[in-house]
């Protein structure tokens, strides 16, 4: 018999509504999948312009001159300013609808994307990864809400997982792109800024064809039937969404620790990866995002499998069971990705560490999305997520700075012990040979391998102590701009509310 703190984990056998998940899947109208695709391409474009910098680091340290470790502040400031456009955003999807705020989210993407490959200095480009961060900020929560609110209750696991691995995806062609193009282009690297721009207007126009999402169409009518004005909707959702931030003020803190955690797992496995195996492993800037690609070619593994198998998964054992199940799989494959020294096995090891990491992000948008009060899909997923950013914006910049900072202890006192508790034991410091020639050079592997380590297992506990709504019937809910629409149990007119309550309340014991 299992562990109870294991059987918790597990929904409830009346909670377990997935028998018909293939025909499901089968019975989907054109207009549904073409909402979920759509939002996973502005997942995927939100990814591939995001990591056009984390692929370029070297690049850019030489073209403004500063080094490395000062680049990453323009990450650092994108992950700051990301709060900033969930709040906005979110709070436009919730109130007007998911089209045209995702439509003007994406154009803004693509605006600062493109302003990107255009700036000279080094203050110019802080100025313009800050600007994109609040428009980046406003994706996935736009997205995700979109996506998942327009399935069947059956299908949204396996949604889950697929959609989240767009952000993978994004990774994946950006890789490819800063391998094959940039090279031979007369621009360099600002290629790979204006590609991601093009890419997300062609996004940005698809979601513009699209109509509105099926759940805000049935309550603007509802509304419209009643009279009701501009002011007075706008005039409820304020009332709507101070009464829901009162009776779920708890719930927000543990989603913003929750997703410290996650963002923390992905930031620190990938951001800094093409500089590791340059810079300790000692590959050429080629090899590197030749290993990046394999390593993350685990993005359309995941999509099919381990991210979707993960997300299809968690709608049997259930999202926390599946979370940790994933982690478990993080931290048994993190020595293969930092001891070896040559391509194959340092690949492997990237490979199954993308693996876990994916598998578990693919549960967090089904996740979120059955946690957050119901009318509030698009703003409290989305702020969760990116105040979760937000602490872990500095993830690589406590990396770089780690092997900096042991860097200066080993330039001050190289052959003395004094600090061997600290930076020689931590081994901060390792020897590779380039050329034939033996070079002392930072040791991101022990920084990487620890900092894994350590926040799979926060993540873990937090994902364990956490509660689950699973198969919540969030789409059978009021909008936010409806009277009533900030109460759990608020439900749009002429559905069955007592049998969706029930069902719902349930689901909240798990």
């Amino acid at each position: 018999m299992a562990p109870r703190f294991i059987a918790n984990l597990i929904p409830k056998r009346e909670r377990n509504t997935n028998s018909g998940v293939l025909s499901a899947l089968f019975s989907l109208r054109l207009i549904q999948h073409a909402h979920f695709w759509v939002g996973w391409l502005a997942w995927t474009c939100d990814a591939l312009d995001f990591f056009s910098v984390s692929l370029t680091l070297s690049t850019l340290a030489t073209k403004f001159n500063v080094t490395t470790a000062s680049v990453t502040t323009a990450i650092t400031l994108t992950l700051l300013f990301r709060s900033v456009g969930a709040i906005i955003f979110g709070i436009l999807s919730d109130r007007f609808g998911r089209k045209w705020p995702l439509v003007f989210n994406l154009m803004l993407c693509s605006l600062f994307s493109l302003a990107t490959g255009f700036v000279n200095t080094y203050p110019q480009f802080l100025a313009v990864r800050s600007l994109f961060g609040i428009a980046m900020g406003g994706i996935w929560g736009l997205a995700t809400s979109s996506a998942l609110e327009n399935l069947p209750v059956e299908v949204r696991g396996l949604a889950s997982g697929v959609l989240q691995e767009g952000y993978a995806c994004g990774y994946l062609i950006a890789s490819v792109i800063n391998l094959t193009v940039v090279p031979s282009s007369p621009y360099t690297w600002r290629t790979l800024f204006w590609f991601g721009s093009g890419v997300t207007i062609f996004a940005a126009i698809l979601r513009a064809c699209l109509p509105e999402s099926e759940v805000f169409m049935r309550a603007k009518a509802i509304e419209k039937a009643k009279g009701a004005t501009t002011t007075k909707k706008t005039q409820i959702f304020l009332r709507e969404t101070k009464e829901m931030l009162g009776t779920h003020w708890k719930l927000c803190i543990y989603a913003v620790l929750l997703m410290t955690g996650f963002n923390f797992l992905s930031h620190g496995s990938q951001d800094l990866y093409p500089t590791y195996l340059e810079t300790t492993k000692g590959f050429t800037t080629h090899d590197a995002t030749i290993a990046t690609i394999i390593g993350n070619c685990v993005s359309h593994f995941s999509a099919r499998s381990g991210g979707a198998v993960a997300g299809s998964t968690s709608q049997y054992i259930g999202r926390r069971l599946t979370i940790v199940i994933t982690l478990l799989i993080v931290g048994a494959f993190i020595p293969l990705w930092i001891v070896p020294s040559t391509f194959a096995p340092l690949s492997a090891g990237a490979f199954w560490i993308q693996f876990g990491v994916q598998g578990a992000w693919g549960v967090v948008p089904i996740q979120l999305a059955e946690l957050s009060p119901p009318a509030f899909r698009a703003t409290f997923p989305g702020v969760a997520y990116q105040l979760g950013n937000m602490v872990s914006a500095a993830s690589a910049q406590i990396e770089a700075s780690a092997c900096r900072f042991s860097l200066y202890i080993h330039a001050l006192e190289p052959d003395a012990n004094i600090w061997s508790g600290l930076a020689a034991g931590a081994q901060l410091r390792t020897n590779i040979i380039v050329g034939g020639v033996v070079k002392n050079v930072a040791n991101y592997a022990t920084v990487q391998g620890i900092f894994i380590g350590v926040v799979a297992a926060y993540l873990a506990v937090v994902t364990i102590l956490g509660p689950e709504h699973h198969s919540s019937h969030f789409e059978k809910h009021k909008t936010a701009f409806e009277e009533g629409g900030g109460r759990d149990d608020a439900f749009m007119e002429g559905e069955d509310a007592v049998e969706i309550r029930e069902e719902d309340e349930k689901g909240s014991d798990v």
